[in-house]
This record gives structure tokens, C-alpha cells and sequence, in this order.
């Protein structure tokens, strides 16, 4: 991947027709993790740790700091945090791609400078299958 501009990374939420953009981050980390399944045993040769393929549990994470679209955007994030809803989000990674599936918010804060704008930090948690979309 060729250097670019770290402002270009855009939230999207499904709004039953297509995606559209809720905020732009500032700052952003995307985690893909897997929990391994040890198999190791006694006769594992030399001793050392033996893993299933394809067995652990995967998982996206995403925390970002940044600033809503409009209020509309801020309303629709605010309300899937305090029901608890799990939407179908993608994160697009400008001359990248695009990660789409559904993620609950798990933390959501809002913080502002009193000569500045407010802002906003939340972080997401994948709750199914995620797909990656090369452009």
C-alpha cells in the first residue's frame, strides 16, 4: 500500500438501500485477531506447540477518533450504542479497500476544546463474518 492521507478513512453504515458515510476518522486502528486452538501433546515432536488450522475464533476491531457528518450521523451512532443494535457497517481504506459486516459499539465518547469543534472517539466490535473487498 502507497502512502496517503490518513484523514481518507470513511465509516459507513447500511441504510437499507446502500451504504452511507457517517465520519471521517482522525486517528484509526483496524484489528483483525484469531484465538488459537492449542494442540500440543505429549508426543508433539520436540515439544513444541502444535495449532489447529482454521479453528480459532476470528475477530475485527476498530477505534477511531474523528468527526460526524451531521447530526443525523451523530443520532444514528448515539442511538445503536444505548440499544445495544449491531448494524451492518463498511470501513473504507481509500486505493485499498473496503471492510463491510456487522459491528456493535462498544465505546462511544465525546470530548471538544472550548475553541474547537467536538469530536468524537468509538470503538467497534465485529458480531459476524467479515468481508474484504480489494479496489
Amino acid at each position: 500500500m502507497v502512502a496517503q492521507k490518513g484523514k481518507d478513512l470513511l465509516l459507513k453504515i447500511y441504510n437499507g438501500s446502500a451504504y452511507g458515510t457517517v465520519a471521517g476518522l482522525r486517528t484509526k486502528k483496524l484489528s483483525f485477531n484469531t484465538e488459537t486452538v492449542d494442540i500440543t501433546d505429549a508426543e508433539s515432536v520436540g515439544r513444541w506447540r502444535e495449532l489447529l488450522g482454521g479453528a480459532g475464533m476470528q475477530r475485527a476491531s476498530l477505534g477511531g477518533s474523528g468527526l460526524f457528518k451531521d447530526q443525523a450521523s451523530d443520532e444514528l451512532i448515539r442511538n445503536a450504542f444505548f440499544s445495544g443494535s449491531i448494524l451492518s457497517w463498511q470501513i473504507v481504506i481509500p486505493d485499498f479497500g473496503t471492510v463491510t459486516g456487522a459491528f456493535q459499539v462498544t465505546a462511544l465518547e465525546y470530548s471538544g476544546q472550548h475553541n474547537g469543534e467536538v469530536t468524537f472517539d468509538i470503538a467497534l466490535e465485529s458480531a459476524g463474518p467479515i468481508a474484504f473487498g480489494g479496489l
